[in-house]
This record gives C-alpha cells, sequence and structure tokens, in this order.
C-alpha cells in the first residue's frame, strides 16, 4: 500500500490539481453509466482552482503519493465567520481504495474543531460511498435537493407564465452587500460576506447577481450565478418565499439565454418545483445537504450551489 502527505497545495500545483478534478469526476459518473460533468479541454477545471485561490487563498489541502510524487487527492475548504464549509474534494482512481478521501476529510474537520466551527457540505444522493464516508464522519443529512436544469432559449423563456413579483428584480450592486449578508443569516442562519464581495466585485466577469426588492427598499432575497465552460450554475440563493425564488430563478436564467444552466431547489417546494417544469426545466441529479456539529433549520428557501459551496 502506498503511503501519502498531506500538504497545502501551492501555485505550481494548480494545473495538477485541475487534471485530477478533470478526470476524477467524470472518471466517477462515466463508471455509473452517466454523461460526464467536463467536457472540452480538461484547462476547463481550473474554475475551482480560480474562484476558490480568489475567495480563500491557501485553503486547498492535497495529498502527495510518497512513492512518486503525484498528486492522489485534493480537497478545498471555506473557513467562515459562522462555520466551516467542505468544497469539492477529489481522489485519483489509480488511487482508490487507499483512505485518501477520509484522511483529506479528516484534516477540514480537525482545523473546524480547533476553530470550534461546523462543518457543512453539499454531496451527491448518487454517490453512495461519499455519503457513507461523511456519515460515519458524524455528518447528517438536513435537507434534499433537486438538481434541475433547462436549455435556455436564445430568446429567452418561452414556454409557461412570467413570476408575479419581475417587476421587483433587478440586478445587485456592491451597495447590496450588507443586506444580502444579514438576509442570509436571519433566514440560513450562516455568514460568508466574503463570498458575496467576490460575486459583486465581478472581477473575473463570471457572475451575475440579483435582488427582488420589498415595498419598505430592503430586499426580500437574492441570486447568484456563474458561466464558465467549467460551471454553469444558479445560486447560492435565499428567498422568502416561493414567488421571491420564482421571479429571481427567471430572472437569471434570462441572464443565460443559449446557455444550459443547472441549480439546486428543496424538494418540499412543491409549487416552486412545478413552475419550473412548466418552463421546461427538467431534473438531473439529487443532492444532500449535511452538517456536522450544530445546526438551525432555515426558513424561506434556501438554493445552494456547488462553487463556492456552502449547504
Amino acid at each position: 500500500m502506498s503511503s501519502y502527505t498531506l500538504r497545502t497545495m501551492t501555485t505550481e500545483d494548480q494545473a495538477e490539481v485541475t487534471s485530477l478534478i478533470y478526470h476524477s469526476t467524470n472518471a466517477w459518473y462515466q463508471s455509473h453509466a452517466r454523461p460526464p460533468i467536463f467536457s472540452g479541454d480538461v484547462s476547463v477545471a481550473n474554475v475551482f482552482c480560480e474562484v476558490y485561490e480568489a475567495i480563500d487563498p491557501g485553503c486547498c489541502v492535497v495529498a502527495q503519493c510518497d512513492q512518486t510524487g503525484v498528486l492522489a487527492g485534493s480537497c478545498f475548504y471555506h473557513p467562515r465567520p459562522t462555520h466551516m464549509s467542505l468544497g469539492i474534494m477529489n481522489v485519483h482512481p489509480d488511487h482508490f481504495g487507499q483512505g485518501i478521501a477520509r484522511k483529506l476529510l479528516e484534516f477540514v474537520i480537525e482545523k473546524a474543531e480547533r476553530e470550534n466551527k461546523p462543518v457543512r457540505l453539499v454531496s451527491s444522493a448518487l454517490n453512495l460511498d461519499s455519503f457513507s464516508l461523511y456519515n460515519r464522519a458524524g455528518f447528517v443529512p438536513r435537507a434534499t435537493f433537486q438538481d434541475m436544469y433547462l436549455e435556455v432559449p436564445e430568446q429567452g423563456i418561452q414556454r409557461g407564465t412570467p413570476p408575479k413579483r419581475l417587476g421587483q428584480v433587478r440586478a445587485a450592486h456592491r451597495d447590496d452587500l450588507d443586506a444580502i449578508v444579514a438576509l442570509e443569516e436571519e433566514l440560513h442562519h450562516i455568514c460568508r460576506p466574503d463570498d458575496y464581495r467576490h460575486f459583486l466585485q465581478n472581477e473575473s466577469g463570471l457572475w451575475h447577481m440579483s435582488v427582488i426588492e420589498n415595498s419598505g427598499g430592503g430586499i426580500d432575497g437574492f441570486l447568484a450565478s456563474v458561466f464558465h465552460p467549467g460551471s454553469n450554475m444558479l445560486g447560492p440563493g435565499v428567498m422568502r418565499t416561493e414567488e421571491d425564488a420564482a421571479a429571481l430563478i427567471y430572472c437569471e436564467l434570462q441572464h443565460h439565454a443559449g446557455r444550459t444552466p443547472v441549480w439546486l431547489v428543496p424538494v418540499e417546494v412543491d409549487q416552486l418545483v412545478q413552475k419550473l417544469y412548466s418552463w421546461g426545466a427538467r431534473n438531473c441529479e439529487l443532492h444532500f445537504s449535511q452538517v456536522r456539529g450544530s445546526w438551525k433549520r432555515p426558513t424561506g428557501i434556501v438554493m445552494p450551489t456547488f462553487m463556492p459551496e456552502t449547504s
């Protein structure tokens, strides 16, 4: 059995980590008779290194094989004021069964425990190996989300009826940061201002963000989205009601005309889900929100995402 050393990812490691993310993710899906997540050149997966390092520099642990020097595994993590978030974790197929994922997870858990913080993640309901890994480590599934996607026509959504509160939706701007952070703390009980500052500054040009206003001059919800060859998703987002969520999702989908974004919605918001079906949305996967440590049930609608992750 090979031995492995855990260490922090360096700038020189990023190309190898990008390749690891690309090949290990595609290998898992293809081995389970599903289409690959990434297409095109391997470099498309570098978006994870780019975004995660921009928000949380130095927060990726890698497992290096002592015998060959290759990187056999990697895991991004995100220290936030209220919790530690587990980002994308990958193990190369050539190194499966060596306990690498468990070692990477233990590294993040130990760091969170030193800071007295819970750990949160979003994991595929299809991957029973990862579910068992997290469950054995003390993570508890707290919510289930259905992954939906829509091939948005070039001319925008053509099916169904538009939601009622479209007139209250506008593009977010930098001055909205405090209101966005406060709304997530109120409804979702977590705090992550650096994430939203990154979206609103949008120095990479990858992000778009909308808010829905109320009559009192505040906001009742927000929704971000990302467009990159390696990731086209709506989220993260938090909204007070299903009507707020429908209006924000509709506007962000229109922003992605000609593309096929994916997003996650709670399975129990049945009226919202039916509205999304009426626009032509379909399901592609299920995900669990899992938490190790303290947790408070959210109110309103929570839409997590994979980059940057928080359940």
